[in-house]
């Protein structure tokens, strides 16, 4: 189960993985990243940039398929993601699992909290 939580509300998806991507605010370059929910916390499988330049060149390992960038970042599980919608950015996350999308931080507001919930409360770890 993965939890949202945005100007104070808590929204639960049926999700065990889910992808989260962007538009760079400098570049104006799509980035994506697909994550797993664990029992560890949030791991990132993968990511995707369509480009490079302004803080945002792939690793040394990255490979070019289809004008993507695509690599594996090597990072431990993360007990959350913390989005700032600051609405300075061309627009906000888009956050898809299985079952659909919804966008995130589309204009400026409280930080966005992305968590596994926990399993007994339903509510962020």
């Amino acid at each position: 189960m993965l939890c949202l939580l945005a100007a104070g509300k808590t929204t639960v998806l049926a999700a065990s993985a889910f992808t989260l991507s962007w538009t760079h605010s400098v570049e104006k370059t799509r980035w994506e990243e697909d994550w797993r929910v664990t029992p560890a916390g949030l791991e990132l499988v993968e990511a995707r940039v369509k480009g490079s330049g302004a803080g945002m060149e792939p690793p040394a390992d990255a490979v070019l398929k289809g004008g993507w960038w695509v690599y594996a970042p090597k990072l431990p599980a993360r007990d959350r993601i913390m989005l700032a919608a600051s609405g300075a950015t061309p627009s906000g996350w888009t956050l898809c699992t299985a079952a659909d999308c919804r966008e995130l931080g589309a204009s400026a507001g409280d930080a966005i909290e992305i968590s596994a919930c926990d399993g007994s409360s339903g509510s962020s770890k």
